[in-house]
């Protein structure tokens, strides 16, 4: 077999046999296949798409590259959660510890952040002593005892994305919605849950900026999971805004944990109420409404945040610094306030633009190998849809200077669209996409 005619086969929208992918995911990964002709046949992949077997076959090609975590020595149905990311986007922190509250069993990999979008990692790291380093038989050990456990990806788990998302990154194939849905649950079924819930965003400060890309994303992840034999269900969220009100690590980090108290912010309450009913579906725990109820009373009964507390210990972590995170954990060394420069109605946000002030302020990285300053970031005080008075307070920024507060501040007012006109509501959810098919919720 020649690489030439995978790439000849594909560029002429023919579908690709099993042993055509698997020779290419085999070749690449072993360094054989070299990276001129990966990237050609990820450009014709690109432009002549991929049937949904195609996709199946290249996901479970990745997930064989490299090591697929056993998680069958902890009891009972395991259920993980992923994000496609966005601004603000703290849910696992509340979701997962909901989840685990109620019995059910979630072992979660996650990753860092990069570009405008926040990573789980850094956020659980802006918690003193905690470790997302955790060897594979004790993260088993957590999960086992604890019920849940948030840890980075280890050993040599799905190789074949780490080389593919590089190789895409600069050769303008990374969205590419089979390569897209095969990058992210070839991580998912390498992890070892049995059931698979997808938070899929959609808006400005989403991958996906349409709600039409989101469930077409969205149903080609939830046909590979159904296709290897993990139940999977998407849910198609609203990233036209940030989540919640805090943007950056220790801030997500202090208002998830006020959010499990009781004391968050609506939006982010209710979408991590939807979620975490969802998980508890998919594990079989009741009916969807049931569900619902359920993940509702963990946080007004505080069993919750007490299982986010045993957790952060479990992982090393001070949890007794959870208790009021805002002032134990959020230490900048500069606070600055925004103000509004006109009256009127906060009509759009560019959340991107709002992710991306955050960066500047010192809570991202803009390479890499950056450091992140824990306590950066920005407290919105106004969202879309709220009115708006000259003077009224829109945001306070937190950096290390001044400096770094003057580039925050102009990137933010440059992301907020202030009008005469009051807009329309933006709902939370736009629709939830099963085996079945695909139900719209912003009708």
């Amino acid at each position: 077999m020649r690489m030439y005619d995978v790439i000849e086969t594909k560029r002429n929208g023919g579908e690709l046999s099993d042993e055509q992918i698997k020779f290419f995911v085999d070749g690449y990964v072993s360094g054989q296949i070299p990276d001129y002709q990966a990237s050609a046949l990820c450009m014709a992949i690109y432009f002549r798409g991929m049937s949904a077997r195609e996709t199946a076959t290249l996901t479970m090609d990745m997930v064989a590259s490299g090591d697929v975590v056993d998680l069958s020595p902890i009891p009972g149905i395991k259920v993980d959660k992923h994000s496609t990311g966005g601004v603000g986007d703290k849910t696992s922190l509340v979701v997962a510890p909901i989840v685990a509250s109620l019995g059910v069993k979630t072992a979660k990999m996650s990753g860092r952040g990069l570009g405008h979008t926040g990573g789980t990692l850094d956020k659980l790291e802006s918690i003193p002593g905690l470790s997302t380093s955790v060897e594979r038989d004790r993260f088993v050990r957590i999960v086992s005892e604890v019920g849940v456990a948030i840890i980075g990806q280890t050993g040599n788990l799905v190789p074949a994305d780490k080389k593919l998302y590089a190789l895409r990154d600069v050769t303008a194939t990374v969205d590419s919605l089979p390569l897209i849905a095969s990058s992210i649950m070839s991580k998912k079924i390498a992890a070892g849950s049995d059931r698979i819930l997808l938070d899929v965003k959609c808006g400005s400060g989403a991958f996906m900026k349409t709600v039409d890309d989101a469930i077409e994303l969205a149903r080609s992840m939830v046909e590979i999971g159904e296709h290897v034999g993990r139940t999977t269900v998407a849910m198609i969220t609203d990233m036209g805004r940030p989540l919640g009100n805090c943007i950056g690590n220790a801030l997500e980090v202090a208002e998830a944990a006020a959010t499990l108290q009781g004391r968050g912010p609506k939006d982010l309450t209710d979408i991590c109420v939807e979620l975490a009913g969802n998980m508890l579906f998919l594990a079989g725990k009741s009916q969807m409404d049931d569900c619902r109820r359920l993940a509702r009373e963990q946080i007004s009964n505080g069993e919750g945040f007490a299982k986010l507390k045993e957790m952060v210990a479990a992982q090393g972590g001070d949890a007794s610094l959870l208790d009021d995170a805002f002032d134990s954990l959020v230490q900048p060394r500069v606070a600055r306030e925004v103000r509004a420069q006109r009256s009127g109605w906060l009509y759009a946000m560019d959340t991107e633009r709002c992710g991306i002030a955050s960066v500047a302020l010192g809570a991202g990285r803009a390479r890499k190998e950056d450091a992140i300053d824990y306590s950066a970031g920005i407290v919105l005080a106004k969202k879309s849809g709220d009115a708006v008075a000259e003077g009224d307070l829109l945001a306070t920024l937190y950096a290390a200077d001044e400096a770094l507060c003057d580039e925050g501040e102009r990137i933010l007012l440059s992301a907020l669209d202030i009008r005469a006109e009051e807009p329309a509501a933006i709902p939370l959810f736009h629709a939830r996409v099963t085996r079945d098919g695909v139900e719209r919720l912003d009708a």
